[in-house]
């Protein structure tokens, strides 16, 4: 057997078995699984660097759809094409899948089970951390480099957002186009 073929099944199933074990343990929604694969395949695997990684994210997060699903398509492309992509997805859907499945099966066991609910609580605030984190993760970020533009972004999108309460959206919308702007001027300086 040649050893190329060894090394992309070993590397597609390293890419699998962690998306998979991700998305499995990830409790509130897509953008609590974006620092996870993040851990994973740029601090721990290698395999992207931190400007690359947020750059897809950015891609996957503006692409219609679930956001777990784009940054694992996304990104399972950019490390291994139409088959890492494919990879990667099968291995963000299958956990969720299944635990719908169970528990549409048993739902009025779990419904009732106030030590179900106890536990749903518990990872909602797990979530709500790692959402705070990666957040002040990336302030920081911004913080460190001195750039006062994006500072400015951040900070205007938090208060319309969360001050006067413009949608998200549209927030996100303006930040493009200011982004698109800045470095078509940038371009053309």
């Amino acid at each position: 057997m040649n050893d190329k073929v060894i090394v992309d099944r070993e590397f597609y199933w390293k890419l699998f078995k962690s998306t998979f074990v991700i998305s499995a343990f990830t409790i509130g929604g897509g953008f609590v699984i974006i620092p996870l694969l993040k851990a994973k395949f740029v601090d721990e695997y290698k395999w992207l660097n931190d400007k690359e990684a947020l750059n897809l994210v950015a891609i996957a997060q503006s692409a219609p759809g679930v956001v777990a699903a784009n940054t694992s398509i996304i990104m399972g492309y950019r490390l291994a094409g139409i088959k890492g992509s494919l990879t990667a997805l099968l291995a963000t859907v299958l956990p969720p899948l299944i635990t719908l499945t169970v528990i549409s099966y048993f739902y009025d066991a779990f419904a009732s089970n106030q030590y179900v609910q106890l536990l749903l609580k518990g990872m909602q605030c797990g979530a709500t951390a790692i959402i705070i984190n990666v957040a002040l993760d990336l302030l920081m970020k911004e913080f460190r480099k001195k750039l006062a533009i994006p500072l400015m972004i951040i900070i205007g999108t938090f208060v319309a957002n969360y001050f006067f309460d413009i949608n998200l959206m549209y927030a996100i919308l303006v930040d493009a186009l200011i982004g698109f702007m800045l470095l078509r001027d940038e371009k053309y300086s």
